[in-house]
């Protein structure tokens, strides 16, 4: 039994599935996954001490790599000072300030300790200050956790949810109407027919979490138009999209101002941290300035603000991004390519510093494309990447992240590997 084995044995008999988080548990894929011991630069080594190329990269928070010198030297020097307070910190004031400047929309922010809390906390205040109940998502977005975001689509076209997960009421979910992503005459329908009704829709404006989905340009604009003319909250959850596609977010690639805007993984550069923020009038209804409660004793921990502002005050640096999005684009465009030259059906994309693998002809725009990849060849190719110690993330639905520390060399030994493994694929 291989290390990686026993402590997997260890894990499944105190902690369900084995795992703190279910997409790690390799259930999409099969196997036992690595347990990680360190990582460095664009590496991570696992308890063999097995290196791998890593494109997870903590699931989008490490934009600058594992272990960066500058953040780890940050929070060492905060946690020499306390690892909490329960108090306001000038950190929290300087991290809120930069948010606010980096991110035009937002006129006041809060911090949290997460992505599910900030969104969880968005939809309360936008139904808070709407005084209305139902919200929008769409179908394949996940929004973290919360009971209103864990719901599927209804029977029928424009019919409000059913629960997608156990423990979540009927008669929350039924406030949810989940729509086809990208779908603009979707959008025209709902409002239509729910537009008195309609508190907030919440959008990942590139989505990640049923592989990388590209927005359609006429998709965002429509959400913005409607909002407007309906009195409803738009809500971008920046969780993933927040300084990993552009120094002003998703938002300020596609030119569209949200409401509601949330954040995690950038900002918190590897540690737990999250905030939501935006028009000052809405901001005002949260507690104690308002009617809408919320609250967190470790909201703006010390040590996870020393490491979001570290982090934010590197990814400044001229040419950050253009050098992050020409790498993530040598990489998708290697391995399109390689999937052609073996005949494969293999498509790539990537917008910033996130990328799709997507074994089906062309890029997905939609949730029901998505599901046409073949899944069972993913899983066969994942499997040979990962023995080759290219570390991608182990399901066919999930987007990948490149970080600054990848250099060019570290792309074109993963493309080379992909390469050898779908020559392999097409032989068998």
């Amino acid at each position: 039994m291989t290390r990686n084995q026993e402590l997997f044995e260890r894990a499944r008999k105190i902690i369900p599935g084995g795992v703190n988080s279910p997409v790690r548990a390799f259930r999409s894929v099969g196997g036992t996954p690595p347990f990680i011991a360190s990582g460095l630069g664009p590496h991570v080594f696992d308890a063999e001490g097995l290196r791998y190329l890593d494109y997870v990269c903590s699931w989008g928070p490490l934009i600058l790599g594992h272990a960066h010198p500058d953040v780890v030297r940050a929070v060492q020097e905060a946690a020499t000072k306390g690892l909490s307070f329960g108090a306001p910190t000038q950190g929290e004031v300087e991290l809120a300030e930069l948010l606010v400047k980096l991110v035009p929309s937002m006129d006041m922010l809060r911090l949290v300790s997460s992505g599910t809390e900030a969104t969880m906390s968005a939809i309360r205040l936008a139904r808070g200050f709407t005084g209305r109940d139902a919200i929008i998502k769409f179908e394949g977005c996940y929004h973290g956790h919360a009971d209103s975001l864990l719901v599927k689509a209804g029977s029928g076209a424009l019919t409000f949810g059913n629960p997608s997960s156990g423990g979540v009421p009927a008669d929350l979910a039924k406030h949810t109407l989940v729509l086809d992503y990208n779908s603009v005459d979707q959008l025209e329908d709902a409002f239509r027919q729910h537009g008195d009704k309609i508190a907030a829709v919440i959008v990942e404006p590139v989505a990640g979490n049923m592989n990388l989905i590209a927005p359609k340009t006429e998709f965002l604009k429509t959400l913005r138009e409607l909002c407007s003319r309906h009195g409803a909250v738009l809500i971008f959850d920046e969780v993933m999209t927040g300084f990993r596609v552009g120094i002003n977010s998703a938002q300020g690639l596609y030119g569209i101002t949200p409401d509601l805007s949330t954040f995690g993984k950038v900002i918190g550069g590897g540690m737990p941290l999250g905030a939501f923020g935006g028009r000052r009038d809405i901001m005002e209804k949260i507690a104690p300035l308002g009617p809408v409660y919320q609250a967190g004793t470790l909201s703006g921990n010390p040590l996870s603000v020393a490491a979001g502002l570290a982090t934010l005050r590197l990814i400044q640096q001229p040419g950050f991004y253009a050098s992050l999005s020409a790498k993530t684009l040598r990489l998708t465009e290697g391995l399109s390519a390689a999937g052609r030259k073996h005949g494969v059906a293999l498509s790539a994309q990537a917008v910033g510093g996130m990328f799709g693998l997507y074994f089906r002809a062309t890029p997905p725009t939609s949730y029901a494309e998505v599901m046409e990849s073949d899944k069972e060849t993913f899983n066969r190719f994942f499997h040979a990447m990962l023995a080759a110690g290219q570390y991608l993330a182990p399901s066919a639905f999930e987007a990948g992240f490149v970080s600054a520390a990848h250099s060019e060399a570290d792309i074109d030994s993963t493309v080379a590997a992909a390469d050898a493994i779908l020559a392999s694929l097409r032989m068998t």
